[in-house]
């Protein structure tokens, strides 16, 4: 049945009327999407950026190379130009070994030859073909690339040149800025160390010692090179590019005299073995300048190999507080005289004294009976200086602490630097710090207050810098000796001087060990007790800090020498002849380097020829040079230059002298059949490995073969027979 007409117009009307509606959405929908990317598209033109990114500055990366040229650090050196601590790049190695890193040709980018990759690596780096092998078929199989540790860093030019010869597939190496310290063990603590920046600057970072004081003199400015490139990154020639040099680091020339501070690095090295003490300071100063002369520390470390680096980090030379002893009445007798409150010829009963109910000793707890005020310094007689410091008066003898710069840094410019603390509330207080107890102080603290004894009554600021040069600019920055008080008048300094001279030449006095044969020369010896952490002292015969201060010539010093050790594990000798085997010879080679007329020699052969400094030279012109005088080398590594070297630059060399090479190759064992046992303590000297000792005479057998790999970790058992 067909619907009505009218009907069906109806129906045929809504369908026109809906489709309208559905056009005019489709077309609002379409202007509103129009709308939105017009919108859109004016934000971007006007803001410049999308979901916070810089779209000027995302294309100017994409179409830009952007490369960094890294200023170069500045290098240390010794007082006349010798490089101490100098930039050089170092190399790290590293093998690919996921077999789907091909060529565009399909060959193999990655190791296809373990064996020989680990017998090739095992000549260069300190691992064993096992060890190699072990890291190239890792328990990852998943993994694209392999590194080798510790030893697979830091590598020279030379080593990495040498792997590179051998053509092996799939070893790579990264470039990395490195630093370097030819002399190995040099003062290590006071030059410090560097890291590499954890910033994409690549700079290396000072950590430690004036490194980390002087890092942003050293470190420069890095500079830029900006070249447009295409979309596949290759440069575009017709383009121009923008070039900022780099501004290379200051170089800093110190104080040091590297004659003498190798010398002194031998002696601490030899009575550290020997003795083993927890620890030990040496500064060797100039009275009238301030300067640092020679300076180290026991324990130290290789600042090249890093050997020891984990033993002790803080520079115990300014770091270290401690209580001084009786080096202490040094400064107390000069108060005292300077003040007018010295009355040498006054009478009193050594032994003990009691203060507040507490009883004081002397260190012979007997005394010497009834003696002069005079005889309290050289006998070294605790009694004796509370005599004096009540004399003088609690606020007089802490002027003169203040005046000598204790409880105050020196400001030498050297991190982690101590003030010092006193303890000075009861009488009892008072006195102690008299004769170094109660009272802390820094070795640097010491030795400047000593500089007034040794250079008229003026006090000289401890001086390590002497100058900075700007290589981009020319500049050069001098630091002048720097006067920083005058505590006491020339006549005390004197007198005082005289006092020192008695320690070592009077028949009761307590230094006669110092005597040095040509040379006359003004001591003060000290033993402090140590704080107990559970209160009082350590008790015990080596639980003391034993100390040594001498000046020479007497009558007017050139150097002063400050010892301090530390609880000696070995006793075998007396506290004063153990220090007496640095200070005797430190000092005499000090007096003879400026004064040869009257130096003398204690060895039973005599000097040929100092040696000279062979870091840097090839091993086979040294070798050819040292032949020429006789004279036996042992190179150490496989490389073919000289890193280190013993004897060190500057120390005399008799015709029996052995002279060791340390190379820029692996280190390996060299045969030490026939060596005396000092030949291989000098050996671990130079490469930090250790060595345990059975039997007497020469070696006849050695734990670890000839030319097998050194590794500073490890312990070399050497058997010797007569």
């Amino acid at each position: 049945m067909k619907q009505p007409r009218k009907k069906r117009m109806m129906k045929s009307k809504n369908a026109h009327s809906n489709r309208q509606r559905t056009g005019i959405a489709v077309l609002a929908v379409m202007v509103a999407v129009f709308l939105v990317f017009v919108f859109r598209f004016s934000y971007l033109v006007v803001g410049g950026s999308a979901d916070h990114v810089n779209l000027t500055e995302r294309s100017k990366q994409k179409y830009t190379d952007d490369s960094t040229i890294l200023a170069r650090r500045g290098t240390i050196y010794d007082a006349i130009g010798n490089p101490i601590a100098e930039d050089a790049n170092a190399y790290s190695i590293y093998a690919v070994i996921d077999k789907d890193y091909v060529s565009t040709t399909n060959k193999p980018l990655y190791v296809t030859n373990k064996k020989k990759v680990a017998r090739v690596l095992s000549q260069y780096l300190s691992l064993s073909q096992k060890k190699i092998l072990a890291y190239l078929n890792p328990k990852n199989k998943n993994a694209f690339q392999v590194e080798f540790g510790s030893a697979g860093q830091n590598l020279t030019l030379d080593i990495k040149n040498a792997i590179t010869a051998h053509h092996l597939k799939g070893i790579y190496f990264t470039n990395t800025p490195s630093r370097l310290y030819p002399n190995g063990i040099f003062a290590s603590h006071l030059i410090g160390q560097v890291s590499s920046s954890t910033k994409s600057s690549g700079k290396l970072v000072g950590t430690m010692g004036l490194e980390k004081q002087y890092n942003t003199v050293l470190a420069g400015k890095n500079g830029y090179k900006k070249s447009q490139v295409d979309s596949y990154g290759y440069k575009l020639d017709n383009r121009p590019s923008k070039t900022v040099k780099a501004k290379d680091g200051s170089n800093i020339y110190l104080t040091i005299d590297s004659r003498l501070q190798s010398y002194l690095e031998s002696l601490m090295s030899k009575v550290n073995r020997k003795y083993q003490p927890a620890s030990m300071n040496a500064i060797l100063i100039d009275p009238k300048t301030g300067k640092i002369l020679a300076a180290t520390q026991r324990p130290t470390f290789n600042a090249q190999t890093q050997a020891g680096l984990g033993t002790v980090w803080r520079d115990t030379l300014v770091e270290d507080a401690y209580e001084p002893g009786s080096v202490m009445k040094v400064f107390s007798l000069s108060a005292a005289i300077n003040s007018g409150k010295y009355h040498p010829n006054d009478y009193y009963q050594s032994g003990s004294v009691e203060i507040d109910g507490t009883k004081v000793n002397d260190w012979d707890t007997a005394g010497w009976g009834t003696i002069p005020i005079s005889q309290a310094f050289t006998r070294s007689s605790n009694v004796g200086f509370v005599k004096i410091e009540q004399g003088m008066g609690k606020a007089t003898w802490k002027e003169y602490l203040k005046k000598f710069g204790f409880l105050k840094k020196t400001n030498i410019g050297l991190p982690g630097e101590v003030s010092g603390s006193i303890q000075y509330k009861q009488p009892l207080d008072q006195a102690l710090t008299a004769f170094g107890q109660g009272v802390d102080v820094s070795a640097m603290q010491m030795v400047q207050g000593l500089t007034a004894i040794g250079n008229g009554g003026k006090m000289m600021k401890p001086q390590i810098v002497s100058k900075i040069v700007n290589p981009n600019t020319g500049k050069t920055t001098t630091y002048k000796p720097q006067e920083v008080s005058q505590p006491i008048t020339k006549k005390t300094a004197s007198k005082v001087l005289s006092a020192m001279e008695d320690v070592v030449y009077k028949s009761y006095g307590t230094g006669s060990v110092y005597k040095i044969p040509g040379y006359k020369v003004a001591v003060k010896t000290g033993t402090a007790q140590i704080a107990n952490p559970k209160g009082g002292y350590l008790t015990g015969d080596s639980n003391y800090i034993f100390s040594v201060a001498g000046m020479a010539p007497a009558k007017n010093p050139k150097y002063i020498l400050y010892i301090t050790m530390k609880q000696p594990g070995n006793m075998s000798e007396a506290a004063e002849k153990i220090l007496s085997e640095v200070f005797n010879p430190m000092m005499k080679r000090a007096l003879s380097s400026s004064d040869d007329s009257d130096a003398t020699t204690d060895s039973t052969s005599e000097p040929i020829t100092s040696m000279p400094s062979v870091t840097g030279k090839s091993v086979t012109s040294v070798q050819t040079t040292m032949q020429k005088q006789d004279l036996t080398t042992t190179t150490i590594g496989t490389g073919n230059r000289v890193v280190q070297q013993l004897p060190r630059a500057g120390e005399q060399l008799t015709s029996s002298s052995h002279i060791y090479l340390l190379t820029n190759g692996a280190m390996t064992m060299p045969d030490m059949k026939g060596w005396s046992k000092a030949d291989v303590r000098e050996l671990g000297t130079l490469t930090g490995v250790k060595f345990k000792f059975s039997g007497s005479g020469t070696v006849a057998k050695q734990s670890l073969a000839p030319k097998s790999v050194l590794n500073s970790k490890e312990t070399i058992t050497v058997t010797l027979k007569e």
